[in-house]
């Protein structure tokens, strides 16, 4: 199987398909973009249209998208026992697209600064925001991980949010937040894929 191109920024969503990488025990070969000018260049339009990383070029084919890439390499890579089984594909996918869909929109238009008025709840796909965070924490005081009692690649996406979350503060302080969380960080493979993405943000400072 060919080596995959991962191409990404240290400051950005590709350390969730790093850490996925590592996870997936995939070989890659890395391409540091920058914001301003080699993102947005031709070549890389190529490859993705956006002008966004993270992206992977994998067997002639490209994967953008940060919960398409992990459970891309979660297929691509079985052996690795990354991707669920008959009886957790209902979770796998189900936290996996709430986590992609209405958590990053809460998220991100809380962190802008909007809140979706009562009267126009029904119109956003998500509700509003405390709902969603209740229902992802329902979820963790519930679960250990996504699927159950077993770790999965949905976890490093759905994990890498509550990180961050947790880190920055856009989630709410809660404890099946920080217990999930602690859960994920001590893996070796997110110690591993943090390393290189902390080291590269150091020589760039």
């Amino acid at each position: 199987m060919s080596t995959i191109s991962f191409y990404t920024n240290p400051m950005s969503r590709g350390q969730i398909a790093r850490w996925a990488l590592h996870e997936a025990g995939a070989d890659y070969e890395q391409v540091l973009l920058d914001y301003g000018t080699t993102m947005k260049a031709d070549d890389y339009l190529a490859i993705n249209p956006m002008g966004k990383v993270p992206a992977i070029a994998h067997n002639g084919k490209v994967v953008t998208e940060g919960p398409a890439i992990c459970a891309y390499l979660a297929a691509a890579f079985p052996e690795a026992g990354l991707a669920p089984g008959v009886d957790e594909q209902a979770d796998y996918f189900r936290w996996l697209f709430f986590t992609a869909g209405p958590v990053e929109a809460a998220i991100t238009n809380r962190t802008l600064g909007f809140d979706v008025p009562p009267d126009k709840e029904r119109t956003a796909g998500y509700g509003n925001y405390d709902r969603v965070v209740d229902v992802l924490d329902n979820k963790f005081q519930s679960d250990p991980y996504v699927c159950g009692s077993r770790f999965t690649m949905a976890d490093v996406y759905v994990g890498a949010q509550v990180i961050w979350g947790t880190q920055f503060g856009t989630l709410p302080t809660r404890e099946s937040f920080v217990a999930y969380a602690a859960r994920l960080i001590d893996r070796d493979a997110y110690k591993a894929a943090k390393a290189i993405d902390d080291g590269l943000i150091a020589e760039n400072s």
